[in-house]
């Protein structure tokens, strides 16, 4: 139905982009989050009929479609109040000092947005990490141009939520360029995109081969540029021993509900739960294994994912001591994940990378583990994560640092006695990590301090206070908050 994009046109796309990449750099902050703030009302206009789209592009159910075009309305709304308000610039001025010796000079600095940033849409998001998702609204609120490649699983609900895009550019007047949406099954779409000159970004959310080689592409330009990939994770569970006897049925409930959800399909989903062995832990595995038998098998998002999930779940179970606890009791239909568990001992899990891999899908491990110095071992053996969870009590913390300081170091997000999916949107998020779960941990997917990810920092050094940028002037007319000599104000 969609072409893959040439290069011609391509070239044509990118040269649009960086065009209007010098007006709407100099664009006021209110002119673009007035900007997001249209593309959130056009993306509600389009009513059910892109629910219906999403549906059946996607297998995903109505409910899940409306809150998650929900949510990408409200991150384009927040993140543009975030951008109005100014304070993601880090706006710093040192003012001068001509009686000392040496003279100090006076330095002003800010962000600056990088340029034409290139999305990839992601397969298990069609609308909050797709054409109008995150990584695109927090571009736009740096002051860069979008160029979308659209996820080949979901492309009719991503020109839909395009058209809506440019038809929100068009109201707010803003250049030619400033949007483009293209196609691409084919791989050499995504490399020309990112080895383009023009390109000065990237934004990537799905597996780790994929977001490992936009990564490598990218580093071998002539200009390198940064390439944020959220990769996924396997999200470890960690359950200490005084939590486990006061509670295993609940936690097995809570944690069976969070390894099904959408069918596993989550970033977030937990596919590790590390404990040590004990009468309580066979409890608990046994409660786990029956809530997990009566879960019914779901439709996964597309048959490339649901194949991969067969794949990856049959080589976790032939792997040397692995043994099946449950799966799901009902008949299995084409294209449908399995909801399994199984579990293994650690020092299987320690002799076995295969273990460590992430099974997209409802399929969780549990470890038993021989003590807490095997744990804490198994801990500190494991890749970087988007998020760690520890079910403790206040005790089992106290006595058990060397675990909990050995998980905090591989995590962006540590969670105690809650489940890892379900991903807030606010200031205080951060949804990135360690490598392989991002290639770059300083930065979040989520929240509007992921607008720094488009922008990098710039000094002026002894400028005239009228040819200042506004956000730097001595007056501060657009009221946001700067830090000036060492003290923070908005005066």
């Amino acid at each position: 139905m969609f072409k893959d994009a040439t290069i011609n046109e391509i070239n044509e796309v990118m040269q649009q982009s960086w065009t209007a990449f010098h007006i709407y750099r100099k664009m006021s902050l209110k002119q673009r989050a007035d900007f997001m703030r249209a593309i959130a009302i056009e993306l509600e206009a389009c009513g059910d009929e892109l629910i219906q789209t999403a549906m059946r592009e996607t297998n995903l159910p109505e409910a899940r479609m409306r809150n998650e075009r929900g949510r990408t309305i409200f991150q384009l709304n927040s993140y543009a109040d975030a951008c109005e308000k100014g304070e993601w610039l880090e706006a710093r001025i040192d003012t001068a000092i001509p009686d000392k010796n040496p003279p100090k000079p006076d330095i002003r600095k800010m962000l600056v947005p990088l340029g034409p940033v290139v999305v990839f849409g992601s397969s298990n998001f069609p609308f909050a990490y797709s054409t109008a998702g995150g990584d695109t609204a927090c571009a736009f609120a740096a002051g860069c141009p979008v160029i979308i490649k659209a996820h080949p699983a979901h492309p009719q609900t991503s020109e839909t939520v395009g058209n809506a895009i440019l038809k929100a550019a068009d109201n707010c007047k803003m250049p030619k360029g400033i949007f483009a949406h293209v196609h691409g099954a084919s791989f050499e779409v995504g490399k020309s995109l990112v080895m383009h000159p023009l390109t000065k970004a990237v934004g990537f959310t799905g597996s780790f081969i994929g977001g490992k080689q936009l990564f490598d592409w990218a580093n071998q330009r002539k200009e390198p540029i940064p390439v944020f990939s959220e990769m996924g994770s396997i999200n470890p569970v960690f359950l200490l021993p005084e939590k486990l006897k006061q509670s295993p049925a609940d936690i097995a409930k809570m944690y069976a509900g969070s390894i099904t959800l959408g069918v596993g399909q989550f970033c977030t989903n937990p596919g590790l739960l590390i404990s040590v062995d004990s009468d309580e832990l066979k409890t608990f595995v046994h409660e786990l294994g029956n809530v997990i038998q009566q879960t019914a098998t779901g439709l996964m998002l597309h048959p490339g994912i649901a194949k991969a999930y067969k794949e990856k779940r049959g080589n976790a179970l032939i792997q040397k001591d692995v043994q099946l606890v449950a799966e799901s009791q009902t008949q299995v239909k084409e294209n449908e994940g399995v909801p399994t568990i199984a579990t293994a001992s650690g020092q299987a899990f320690l002799n076995n990378p295969v273990l460590h891999q992430e099974v997209f899908g409802p399929y969780s491990l549990v470890i038993r583990c021989k003590d807490m110095n095997e744990m804490t071992e198994v801990a500190k053996h494991l890749e970087g994560q988007l998020t760690c969870t520890l079910m403790a009590t206040e005790d089992d913390i106290k006595n058990n640092d060397e675990l909990v300081e050995a998980v905090k170091n591989i995590c962006g997000r540590f969670i105690l006695n809650g489940v890892p999916t379900g991903v807030e949107v606010c200031l205080s998020m951060h949804h990135g990590g360690p490598f392989p779960a991002t290639t770059d941990s300083r930065f979040t997917s989520v929240g509007a301090d992921g607008i720094k990810r488009f922008a990098r920092p710039i000094a002026f050094q002894n400028w005239p206070n009228d040819l200042l940028p506004d956000e730097l002037k001595d007056e501060n007319p657009l009221k946001i908050w700067r830090t000036v000599n060492n003290e923070m104000n908005h005066d």
